[in-house]
């Protein structure tokens, strides 16, 4: 599940709605109402989003795992069988993937 951030990524967040143009890494400037990110913030937006990305990476696996579960028909077998094998099912993922 890796993602890498890039600069485009750090523009949109740093700078929403400007307008501009990333040709071969070199960014055209087209908004005069913001002023252009600098390639130091540029790189600290990167690193910063990517941080952020990367520690949410538990929920990811998490939530991949919990659409596998046909979760409402758990919970009715569970219900009708007076069973707990949602609860079961969603304990062992979220011990297989803690939160850090």
């Amino acid at each position: 599940m890796a993602n890498e951030i890039k600069t485009t990524d750090a523009i949109h967040s740093l700078k929403p709605k400007a307008e501009w143009v990333l040709r071969d890494d070199v960014l055209e400037w087209l908004d005069s109402g913001q002023t252009e990110p600098t390639t130091s913030a540029l790189a600290t937006e990167v690193t910063r989003l990517q941080a952020v990305y990367d520690s949410q990476l538990y929920a990811r696996t998490r939530k991949a795992k919990y659409d596998l579960l046909n979760q409402d028909e758990m919970r009715y077998d569970d219900l009708i069988n007076n069973t707990t094998t949602w609860r079961d099912g969603i304990a062992a993922i979220k011990v297989a993937h803690p939160k850090p």
